[in-house]
């Protein structure tokens, strides 16, 4: 489907740049700590702006009900995760922390129903 294909180059683009603006922006702003929490949002921001890159071409070929509920699964993992990061990092308010794990499971949905997608359309 073409919206995983637009919303994950979309979100590819803001995880290099959120990457770029920590590596050059933050790098003298913020602790080591709160710097290594801001890049871990960016990469894991990028492993799954690639994954919504995959579901849009799995859908294309076969759509699944599947396919976009893994899609909106890893959506809300980005805002979540990645979000929470960016936001504790930026703001040193150790309670977003508590969000980030809702965003881990939002990722391993998305992954388990990726898998179960393309499982049942090998058969």
């Amino acid at each position: 489907m073409r919206l995983w294909l637009i919303l994950g180059a979309a979100n590819a683009f803001l995880s290099v740049a959120a990457g770029a603006f920590g590596a050059h922006g933050l790098r003298a702003r913020l602790t080591p700590d709160m710097l290594t929490i801001f890049e871990t949002g960016a990469r894991y921001h990028m492993y799954h702006s690639l994954g919504l890159i995959a579901i849009g071409l799995l859908a294309q070929l076969r759509p699944s009900p599947l396919l976009n509920g893994a899609g909106w699964a890893m959506l809300a993992g980005i805002l979540l995760f990645s979000g929470s990061l960016y936001a504790l990092a930026l703001t040193g308010v150790r309670a977003l922390g508590a969000i980030t794990p809702l965003g881990g499971t939002g990722f391993l949905v998305g992954w388990v129903l990726f898998a179960l997608a393309a499982w049942r359309q090998t058969s």
